[in-house]
C-alpha cells in the first residue's frame, strides 16, 4: 500500500529529529514541516484502511471524521492524541514566534513521533497479511 509505504519512509526521517540542533530555526521549521507531512500520511493511510473495512467515514475528506472513525474501529488508536495533532497542524500557520515553534517541536518529539511509531507497529500487526498483499500487488 503506497500510502503506508510513504508513511513509514517519512517516519524514518522524522524519527531522527531529536538528533538535530533544536536551536536552529531552520531545523525547527523542518521538523514542523515533516510532522505536517507525517500527519497527512497518517490520516490518509487510516482513511484507506477504513475504506478497506467498509467504513462510510472513509468517503469524507475530513481528517477529523477519519480520526473519530479510527477511534471507534481500532482499539489501539489514540483519538484524543490525533485530534491534538490535528489542532497543532491547523494552528501551525499561526505560529509567528520561535517560542511557540519550539513548544510544538517538544510535543512532536515527546508525544507525536512515538504515536506515529506506535500506529505503524499496530497497523502492521493488525493488517500484516493485507499490507503484504497490497505491497506485492503494487510491485506488479
Amino acid at each position: 500500500m503506497k500510502k503506508f509505504d510513504n508513511y513509514m519512509s517519512n517516519l524514518r526521517v522524522l524519527e531522527r529529529a531529536d538528533k538535530e540542533c533544536l536551536n536552529n530555526e531552520f531545523i525547527i521549521s523542518g521538523i514542523i514541516d515533516k510532522f505536517s507531512i507525517q500527519f497527512e500520511l497518517g490520516w490518509k493511510t487510516l482513511k484507506e484502511l477504513l475504506s478497506y473495512e467498509g467504513s462510510r467515514a472513509a468517503l469524507t475528506g475530513s481528517p477529523r471524521g477519519v480520526i473519530k472513525e479510527a477511534y471507534a474501529v481500532y482499539p489501539f488508536f489514540d483519538g484524543d492524541l490525533w485530534l491534538a495533532m490535528l489542532k497543532d497542524r491547523n494552528d501551525m500557520s499561526h505560529i509567528y514566534d520561535g517560542t511557540a515553534a519550539k513548544e510544538l517541536v517538544k510535543r512532536i518529539l515527546k508525544e507525536y513521533i512515538p504515536e506515529f511509531v506506535r500506529l505503524e507497529r499496530e497497523l502492521r500487526r493488525h493488517y500484516r497479511d493485507v499490507l503484504e498483499s497490497l505491497q506485492e500487488a503494487s510491485k506488479v
